[in-house]
């Protein structure tokens, strides 16, 4: 069991306190993510599911509009930028004090949040792979940047993904990205394991089973599998009925040294995040 590490971000020059694990809940403004509830695409949708995400206890709101799924079909940069632009415009109504972290692989369209909507974070599920510029783009920004390992693309991602020591790869990429975002000057990058992407039902066990060796890089944790298919295979059911699975692998990953859990099912995580809290002050 694994207590948490002290750690902060600076967002937007106010420091979010992550000795107690935050909870990242996701706004999907596509009309393809795999987990058809959490698609919301008009301006109704995105408010109520931006209402929905601070009232039930999230810390930060993530918000997408290319979905990642496998086999999921490519969108431009303009097209990424127009869902974009509507769901933050809602969240700068609807709660211009949250804490907002943009989905995306691109350096241009995190440019553009950043700028223009005071996003706080970049998630960048590539890991800087299918952008160049996204590194130094960061740097510049000034920003936190949430740092995921995936192996291929999207729309490759799961067609055959192979390690020959799928614990030892990860940590070796985080190894050499790390030091590259250091060498640009990038202060708070956050490590994403990147359960589901480039990995088999196996191989995301195999991490999970290993995730607190992540810990030595002494950087914050973030966990991503709500209603993943590592649940809902292993269990022969579908997303939907993933709620349950859910809840028990993110109380595994705040054992083993979690400090963000990104879900679509706020309350829930809020009420496992509370429970382990109990547990690790004893």
């Amino acid at each position: 069991m694994k207590g948490l590490v002290q750690y902060s971000l600076n967002i937007n020059g106010k420091l979010l306190d992550l000795s107690e694990p935050q909870v990242m809940g996701i706004l999907n403004v596509t009309p393809d993510s795999f987990y058809s509830g959490s698609r919301k695409q008009t301006e109704d949708e995105i408010e109520s599911r931006v209402r929905q995400i601070i009232g039930e206890g999230a810390s930060i709101i993530d918000i997408g509009a290319y979905s990642s799924r496998p086999n999921a079909d490519d969108v431009s940069p303009s097209e990424e930028m127009e869902r974009l632009r509507k769901g933050l415009s809602v969240i700068q109504r609807v709660a211009p004090n949250a804490i907002v972290s943009v989905d995306t692989f691109r350096a241009d369209v995190a440019k553009m949040c950043v700028e223009e909507y005071g996003v706080g974070i970049v998630n960048d599920i590539s890991g800087g792979m299918l952008d160049k510029d996204m590194f130094a783009t960061v740097a510049k920004l000034g920003i936190p940047y949430i740092l995921m390992h995936m192996q291929g693309t999207p729309q490759n991602m799961q067609q055959n993904p192979h390690y020959d020591d799928v614990v030892k790869e990860v940590f070796m990429y985080f190894a050499e990205k790390v030091q590259r975002l250091r060498d640009l000057g990038v202060k708070d990058i956050i490590l994403d394991p990147g359960y589901g992407f480039g990995k088999t039902v196996e191989h995301n066990y195999e991490l999970m089973n290993h995730q607190e060796e992540l810990l030595d890089f002494g950087l914050p944790l973030l966990v991503g599998i709500s209603r993943k298919s590592m649940i809902y295979k292993a269990l022969g059911i579908t997303a939907d009925e993933a709620l349950n699975g859910t809840s028990v692998l993110n109380t595994i990953s705040l054992l083993k040294g979690a400090n963000i859990l990104r879900v679509h099912d706020v309350a829930t995580c809020v009420e496992v995040v509370n429970l382990i809290q109990k547990l690790l002050a004893k």
